[in-house]
């Protein structure tokens, strides 16, 4: 038999819901003038009088994060941040990276630019032969007798080493009335700096007295403080003397006093730590000369200058062959005399 109740008047039941779970269910209203069945009717009041059921714990209110799920969380949590510190530290180190190339770049070819723009316009100053030098390169030799030695440098990946070697040079240039002479030198027994590089710069007229064989005179005896500091950190500086044909001048024809000769108006030395040193007088110049450069990143210079033991220090930068860069270019002289090669 089926009952049939008249809803017209009919207010909803159980309106308080039990401790607890207010709100958690809404509450159909049941339209006025429908016939409900009993059976559905009851279900409805029921849900009024205990409230909706949580079927996502298996019909239980929701309990706290167990002891479990919070370490699994806090260590999904320190992963994650070691990885964004992983990928901010791999960002850093190119960043400084791209900071320290840019400025040994920078720095490198300022030098280069400087000492192409001496060498170019270099001139003869046709004396006599072993009177005004034209053009004088040779190794610190007397540096590395009295201070450190050469710098060596193992090479990554391999057994070789890697030699670097300092020379001083000294260029003759003349300007109108103006003899120029212009020489760089690097301080490798320095205390205050590593490896500083200095250039020497002094002119005159041509009309002074014994000019400009003594500009070459005051090369060699002007103190370091006397000079321009351009940089520190150079550990390989030469210069290669090239004839027209681009060959290293490196030939010998006579022996003289322990130096050899090529013509009556170049010597060179002997070799010392597989470069030439030599002058050059009269109307001789090299057709090309060939610089090469090799300066410490700035990490590495700050790191070695920290350190105060020379052999220390040494054994330190011997293992930084991949911290040095070089640069090489050849700078073709614009007053050569084809004459001297004749």
């Amino acid at each position: 038999m089926k009952t049939k109740f008249q809803t017209s008047n009919l207010q909803c039941l159980g309106s308080t819901p039990a401790p607890g779970v207010a709100g958690r269910a809404s509450r159909p209203a049941v339209r006025s003038g429908t016939a409900v069945a009993f059976r559905e009717f009851s279900r409805i009041t029921g849900v009024f009088r205990e409230g909706a059921k949580n079927h996502t714990r298996g019909g239980c209110a929701p309990h706290a994060f167990t002891l479990v799920e919070i370490l699994v969380v806090v260590v999904l949590m320190s992963l994650i941040v070691l990885a964004l510190m992983a990928v901010f530290s791999s960002t850093q180190a190119a960043f400084r990276a791209s900071i320290t190339q840019t400025d040994v770049l920078e720095g490198g070819r300022s030098v280069m630019g400087l000492i192409k723009s001496d060498l170019e316009p270099m001139a003869p100053s046709f004396g006599v032969s072993n009177g005004a030098v034209n053009f004088y390169a040779n190794t610190n030799i007397y540096q590395y007798q009295s201070g450190s030695a050469p710098l060596v440098q193992s090479l990554a990946g391999s057994a070789q080493t890697r030699t670097n070697v300092l020379e001083n040079f000294f260029i003759l240039t003349r300007q109108n009335t103006m003899w120029t002479g212009t020489g760089y030198i690097v301080n490798s027994a320095s205390t205050n700096y590593f490896n500083p590089l200095y250039r020497f710069s002094i002119s005159t007229n041509v009309m002074a007295q014994n000019v400009p064989a003594m500009l070459y005179t005051n090369f060699l005896n002007t103190s370091f403080t006397n000079m321009s500091h351009l940089m520190d950190g150079v550990v390989h500086l030469t210069v290669r003397a090239c004839d027209p044909n681009g060959y290293w001048m490196t030939n010998v024809y006579e022996f003289y006093g322990g130096r050899t000769v090529t013509n009556r108006n170049a010597w060179f030395s002997m070799p010392v730590l597989g470069e030439v040193g030599f002058y050059m007088f009269s109307n001789t110049l090299p057709a090309s000369v060939e610089i090469q450069l090799g300066l410490l990143e700035d990490r590495t210079l700050q790191r070695a200058e920290s350190i105060p033991v020379a052999n220390v220090r040494s054994n330190y930068l011997a293992q930084q062959a991949g911290k040095v860069h070089l640069f090489r270019q050849r700078v073709w002289i614009r007053n050569v005399d084809p004459s001297a090669y004749q």
